[in-house]
């Protein structure tokens, strides 16, 4: 048995087409209530504020279930359904009207979504304010959809029709002037004019009697027209319609508010450029009485262009050529003053024939920055706030549902780039679709978002086939570089060549590139837009050009690394691509090589994660080997760990031996720098063994160096002593004279601290000569540190941490504090060893070095007791006995 709910109207309830009796007033508050929300559940609260507005009895609560009992018997059919701490109704598809209402104008269809009404909605309940949320907004859809079947019908002749559908609007809003303009303008067409001219001056006396005012402009405008007799339209108002839920922009429409000659709207596609010159030309009608035009200019040529706007202003056969066309517009317009809207422009070129002179106002949108205009009033747009994102979509969808799914809303928000375009598709999704939640949404969007916003995606189409081939196919190779800002070179890699301004300053006149600033290093910095890059990536993908890139990356990374203060354990991809960047640039680029790998940190480690995914296992793993030493230089273990973890899976998954060993041998020194001792050594040796396998003694020697580093941590000193002594003998058999000099560094500290002094002064004075023949200061700093601790000398403690400090290496700096520091109290200095070792803990903090912050708070406590503070040794002895617990 098919039942059917209306409330477009009075309450109605029909089954088999028969009239359902509801038993009393409060139940069919009850009833309405939960139809307003059919398929949501409304809190009892809200239930016992509609039915008791004033003042609820004690006993509402258990009313609310007695009418809810009455309502299921009066309904039957299971209906209704009890939700946690309140109720909802359940009805079919097609059973109340205010649903099949929004579905029909969502398709389109607006006579038959009309003909649901049979007056306001309700009409016969006294109704409540919390149904003003749901019926307000409904009530601008109505009256949107009457206005534009009015003027649908009026454009096709249907005079009467539009006539009758106007003076019945007219009569729920008797004050809309533009509602009386329309229905002047039906009646003279329909040839009418006498009965017009009296509903004028019907109007007219109505405004004076009961406001005190006289009609408008448009409205006064319209009359004149008629009394004139002139043929209806001679006065052009070809303004498409104001979007009644446009949301934000103050800003820009406070700067369009005018006066001015010519606006440039721009921005990237999706923005709302068009919404937004509408709603401003909207607010400058009344300063251009003689007619506003509008055209949408696209790819069209400019003399169509023209003899379309000639035909708006009477003109019926403009002349043959550009330039007459031109002359003519501006000789028509030079007592006429108008508003030209002109939409989608691509170049100056096309509309500069088409700027009258004289008062006239001309507004443009266009995707591109349009230059070449003296005067112009530029207004760029781009994505709407977080808070004006939510505002729309609850304007389309209802305030309610974003308010119950806040979250959802905001992500559905951030996967339309926050663009108006991309909020409207999502918003006209779900208010076509009542019974989804905004997670469901907010998934699909998550999984494919173009494929959901459909209108987003039509507009990039547009603007992508406007591209050159070379400008299209940089765009995807950019989208595939990832969510942070790269340096200009990458474009010219991408397309094989020394520099590419030319296409980059092209992609950022379009709005599809934008330049976010200039980068320390000095270089301006781009980045494409995540819905751009994505459309760009399913459109044209350039696996040559991201190969380019890459290659270019590990060459810039391999250059810097180079000129880094120590590089001992550096590693290289013999077989990586290479894309050579200019030499003088390179040199400019990584003049400060710490301060470059600074700046490109982001775009590098994305980078890695790009090569590794594209099966680039061998770019992968050399661009995260050749940041090594960065990575150490500043403890960046995060990155460190992360690059070489994605490249180690890359290198495995393409059978590459030669990078499994790298990575593990950078992944081993990571774990041994965070205490992670059994983790490094197992790392440290399958990285040894592959070396031995694949016959490169260096990297060997290096793996075994990092075991000794473990042994040594990890207690077991003669063990390392051994790892060392072989580590030393391969560097000499190599002629590696820096790797050598480590190692005998590494020998004296561990004589140094076995107490076997004389052992330690030996081989620290070895490592210190090796360091100083080969200019290598990092080395000669580290090797003063331990002399310095081996003589308790302050002199080698100073010279290291100004080695340290010129070199900008926190990390050795603060153990070199830390050393010094040491010196002083037993000195007695406890002021400055305590400011030093104060110093040093702060950058152990920040670098997230335990061990060294162990130490230091340990001393801090140790200081603090010999100079009498009790309480306060107490907390950092304390504290340094957890942080050791914690590792």
């Amino acid at each position: 048995m098919s039942v059917t709910f209306s409330v477009l109207g009075p309450l109605e309830i029909r089954s088999a087409g028969q009239i359902t009796r509801i038993s009393g007033k409060k139940t069919r508050l009850l009833l309405a209530t939960l139809l307003l929300n059919a398929g949501h559940a409304v809190g009892t609260d809200q239930i016992v504020e509609v039915l008791w507005p004033e003042r609820p009895p004690r006993s509402a609560q258990a009313n609310v279930r007695t009418y809810v009992s009455t309502l299921r018997s009066d309904l039957g059919g299971g209906y209704l359904r009890g939700d946690g701490c309140g109720y909802a109704i359940e009805v079919p598809d097609g059973a109340l009207d205010l649903l099949e209402f929004e579905r029909l104008v969502a398709a389109g269809r607006r006579a038959e979504a009309l003909a649901l009404w049979r007056g306001a909605p309700l009409c016969d309940l006294p109704g409540s304010p919390l149904w003003d949320r749901r019926l307000e907004p409904l009530r601008e859809v109505r009256l949107r959809v009457a206005e534009e079947l009015a003027v649908s019908r009026l454009e096709q002749g249907e005079h009467a029709e539009a006539v009758a559908q106007l003076r019945g609007l007219l009569a729920e809003h008797p004050y809309r002037e533009d509602l009386w303009q329309q229905l002047l303008s039906a009646l003279h067409r329909g040839g009418r004019k006498a009965e017009a001219l009296r509903t004028y001056g019907a109007i007219r006396a109505q405004l004076v009697d009961e406001l005190g005012v006289e009609p408008g402009l448009d409205l006064r405008r319209t009359y004149e027209t008629i009394l004139a007799d002139e043929e209806p339209g001679s006065v052009p108002m070809q303004l498409p319609p104001d979007l009644p839920d446009f949301t934000g922009r103050e800003v820009a429409l406070a700067a369009l508010a005018g006066p001015f000659r010519l606006a440039v709207v721009s921005g990237p596609p999706g923005a709302g450029k068009t919404a937004l010159a509408v709603r401003a030309a909207y607010a400058l009608r009344e300063r251009y009485p003689a007619g506003q035009l509008y055209l949408e200019v696209g790819d069209r040529d400019p003399a169509d262009l023209l003899a379309e706007l000639l035909r708006a202003i009477g003109v019926g056969y403009p002349p043959p050529s550009v330039a007459e066309r031109s002359a003519l517009l501006r000789s028509r317009l030079a007592n006429r003053p108008m508003l030209l809207v002109l939409d989608d422009v691509v170049s100056v070129e096309q509309v500069r024939p088409l700027l009258p002179g004289n008062d006239s106002a001309v507004l443009m949108t266009s995707g591109q920055r349009i230059a070449g205009l003296p005067g112009a009033l530029s207004v760029e747009v781009g994505g709407l706030t977080p808070d004006e994102g939510l505002r729309l979509l609850g304007r389309i969808v209802g305030s309610d549902r974003v308010a119950r799914e806040p979250e959802a809303a905001l992500a559905i928000v951030a996967a339309c780039g926050a663009l108006p375009l991309g909020v409207r598709s999502a918003g006209a999704r779900l208010a076509a679709r009542p019974g989804w939640s905004l997670a469901v949404l907010r998934q699909r969007l998550d999984d494919d978002r173009l494929g959901d916003l459909k209108e987003l995606r039509a507009s990039l189409d547009r603007t992508y086939t406007r591209l050159p081939g070379e400008a299209a196919r940089i765009l995807g190779t950019l989208g595939l570089l990832g969510e942070f800002a790269q340096p200009g070179w990458v474009v010219g890699a991408a397309l094989d060549r020394s520099r590419a301004d030319d296409v980059t300053d092209l992609l950022v006149d379009a709005n599809l590139l934008r330049l976010v600033g200039t980068d320390p290093v000095g270089q301006p910095r781009y980045l494409v837009p995540e819905l751009i890059g994505t459309h760009a990536r399913r459109r044209d993908l350039d696996p040559a050009g991201l190969g380019r890139v890459l290659a270019a990356w590990t060459v810039a990374a391999e250059h810097a690394m180079r000129r880094l203060p120590t590089t001992v354990f550096s590693l290289t991809s013999a077989r990586a691509p290479r894309w050579a960047l200019p030499p003088a640039m390179l040199d400019r680029l990584t003049a400060d090589p710490a301060g470059w790998f600074e700046a490109e940190h982001d775009a590098l480690v994305g980078a890695v994660t790009v090569a590794a995914l594209s099966g680039l296992a061998q770019s992968a793993w050399g661009l995260a080997a050749a940041m090594v030493p960065y990575f150490d230089l500043h403890c960046h273990y995060d990155s460190w760990e992360r690059t070489h973890q994605v490249a180690l899976a890359a290198a495995r998954s393409a059978g590459d031996r030669y990078g499994e060993a790298a990575m593990l041998r950078g992944l081993a020194q990571v774990s041994l720098y965070r205490d992670r001792y059994e983790e490094a050594a197992e790392q440290f040796i399958r990285a040894r063994t592959i070396f031995r396998e694949l016959g490169d003694v260096r990297a060997e020697a290096t793996s075994i160096c990092g075991l000794g580093a473990v042994s040594q941590f990890d207690g077991n000193l003669p063990q390392a002593l051994g790892h060392f002594r072989r580590a030393l003998s391969m560097f000499l058999e190599l002629g590696d004279r820096r790797g050598e000099a480590f190692t005998r560094q590494a020998i004296g500290r561990f004589h140094l601290r076995t107490g076997d002094r004389a052992q330690a002064s030996r081989w620290l004075e070895q490592a210190m000569r090796l360091a100083q023949e080969l200019g290598d200061s990092h080395r000669e700093g580290c090797v003063s540190l331990q002399i310095g601790r081996l003589h308790r000398e302050i002199s080698f403690h100073r010279h290291a941490l100004d080695i340290f400090e010129s070199l900008r290496d926190r990390h050795c700096g603060a153990y070199a504090l830390q050393s010094l520091a040491g010196l002083l109290v037993d000195r007695g200095e406890w002021s400055p060893a305590s400011d030093g070792l104060e110093r040093s803990l702060l950058i152990f903090q920040e670098l997230g070095d335990r061990s060294g912050e162990a130490q230091t708070t340990q001393m801090l406590g140790e200081l603090h007791r010999s100079a009498g503070r009790g309480r306060l040794a107490r907390d950092y002895l304390e504290h340094a006995s957890t942080l050791r617990r914690s590792f």
